[in-house]
């Protein structure tokens, strides 16, 4: 978790740039990001000739050369304002300027160095690079947790809404996917719209918090650092974003592919991936043209969010499973495609649970209401009973405050209201513990798993049949078959009502009278 110094030390570096006059959120995280890699590249070197000069052996793979000793971080940070902000705009120091440098350092730089093609320097004066280049060369980033955390919180700080509907997805809802689909030893995971890998990065968390012993194996190690992480995205800005954000988090050589998911380009995706974390764009529109004749044959939208669905079927193994939010729409859309995405998840391969989440989810960015989908790739059908959650609360207030709540606070009313206990405040593990119930294997000893079939339509969570649906037209939304009790009220005659309104306004005009006597003695 960020502490106290290091949200600090952000939050300056953050008003510095909005000051120096770099206000657009996505330049800031990308410009910062920009100069930690600079000084990771210099540290990585420093530690490569400390082992060299142990080991008596000449330095391999050399970032810097001896002749670009001035655009080191090391020796740059000391120059004056005006000398360093020369050394990132003019080539010199061996040729080259310390931006270009970052951009060409190629394999040596990792997986980041790879999507550095149209990357711009964007910091405007001199003033403004000095400040920024103290205050991060300031930060302790010794240790993988720190690091994490702090992009994490740096990327906390986007609050505007991207373009095609994209926006970042709460980090304790990536968690809570994550968690219900327990990644495996072996897993090859994807999210084929990655924008800052948030998916991808809780997915390794996993691991390391449930699984630390693992990481004692050199098969796994060498598994997680190279062929476990699979991320799609188009946009250059988000994918150096996520490259980055995928390092700080200890993951070297994740698989980041620079496309767009949908297109033809892409198409040789296929059965590849065993895990799918995601959450697809939802406002965007494709002429047929552009996608993937494949994915139209599952189902014919020009709709991002069901393209999107068909897409994680097609890069799917056998096997293979999905956890992917989507808008409300797509649980009860009646438009052909809508029925025919959810047609072909339920019947012909296996749809697990739905879980519907409250429309302020995912404020400040939007009020979309919207859902999780857990399913299974099988080609053979499987759907028996699908396991509905009406998610409630999430532990934050549902306006675009979001502010985490305290005990006995209620979601809803920005937490205002006054609930019993803690359920009431975040349905979250409880969701996790039921969900996982209902496996033979995770029945708990509250024996939940047992009794988890045998709920009411009236709770939050139940089961629905695969004949229901079918008979509702492959409706999924929880509403069709939640079932709602409305608890009668008897009110007084009218009669009753009216009498008790005269006998109010009598004593309404004793009072004035006694006022009025009060005033005039």
């Amino acid at each position: 978790m960020i502490t106290g110094e290091l949200k600090s030390q952000v939050d300056k570096i953050w008003e510095a740039f909005w000051t120096g006059g770099v206000s657009n959120p996505l330049t800031v995280i990308e410009q910062f990001t920009f100069l930690l890699f600079i000084r990771r590249l210099d540290e990585k070197q420093r530690l490569d000739e400390k082992k060299a000069s142990i080991a008596g052996i000449p330095l391999q793979n050399a970032v810097f050369t001896p002749a670009q000793e001035a655009i080191r971080w090391n020796s740059f940070k000391h120059k004056d304002a005006e000398s360093m902000f020369a050394l990132f705009t003019s080539h010199q120091a061996g040729g080259v300027n310390v931006f270009d440098h970052m951009k060409q350092v190629g394999e040596a730089g990792g997986v980041f160095a790879e999507y550095m093609k149209g990357a711009t320097f964007m910091i405007p004066t001199p003033r403004l690079l000095d400040m920024v280049v103290q205050m991060i060369d300031k930060i302790q980033m010794d240790d993988r947790d720190t690091k994490g955390d702090l992009y994490e919180y740096l990327l906390s700080k986007i609050a505007t809404a991207g373009t095609n509907g994209q926006f970042r997805t709460p980090r304790h809802i990536i968690k809570m996917m994550v968690d219900m689909v327990q990644p495996h030893k072996e897993e090859l995971i994807c999210d084929p719209s990655c924008g800052s890998a948030g998916f991808l990065v809780a997915a390794g968390e996993y691991f390391h918090e449930k699984h630390k012993e693992w990481f004692h194996e050199r098969d796994f190690r060498e598994h997680y650092n190279t062929r476990m992480f699979s991320g799609i995205e188009f946009d250059p800005t988000m994918l150096r974003i996520g490259a980055m954000n995928l390092q700080l988090h200890g993951i070297e050589t994740p698989t980041l592919i620079g496309k767009d998911a949908l297109s033809e380009s892409n198409s040789e995706l296929r059965e590849q991936y065993s895990l799918i974390l995601a959450n697809p764009p939802f406002k965007g529109s494709l002429d047929y043209d552009a996608v993937d004749d494949a994915i139209l044959k599952t189902v014919k939208t020009k709709k991002t969010e069901l393209l999107f669905l068909g897409l994680m079927l097609r890069m799917l193994k056998t096997g293979g499973r999905c956890a992917v939010i989507i808008p409300d729409g797509v649980l009860f859309g009646s438009s052909k495609a809508h029925k025919q995405i959810r047609q072909e998840i339920i019947e012909n391969h296996k749809l697990n649970a739905v879980i519907s989440m409250p429309s302020g989810v995912f404020k400040p960015y939007a009020g979309v209401s919207t859902a999780v989908l857990f399913f299974t790739k099988t080609g053979t059908g499987g759907t028996d009973k699908v396991w509905f959650y009406d998610m409630q609360a999430d532990g934050f207030s549902l306006d675009d405050k979001r502010t985490a709540l305290t005990n006995g606070e209620s979601s809803t009313g920005g937490g205002a209201q006054r609930a019993e206990g803690e359920h009431a405040k975040n349905n979250i593990p409880d969701i996790i513990t039921r969900y996982h119930s209902l496996s033979p294997s995770g029945a708990d000893a509250e024996g939940r798993g047992a009794t988890e079939a045998k709920r009411q339509r009236t709770e939050q969570s139940f089961l629905v049949p695969f004949s229901e649906i079918k008979a509702n037209d492959w409706d999924l939304s929880i509403n069709r078959y939640k079932e709602i009790v409305y608890e009668e009220v008897e009110y007084d005659a009218p009669e009753t009502i009216i009498a008790d309104i005269k006998d109010l306004d009598k004593e309404r005009a004793e009072a004035l009278k006694v006022l009025e006597g009060l005033l005039y003695e």
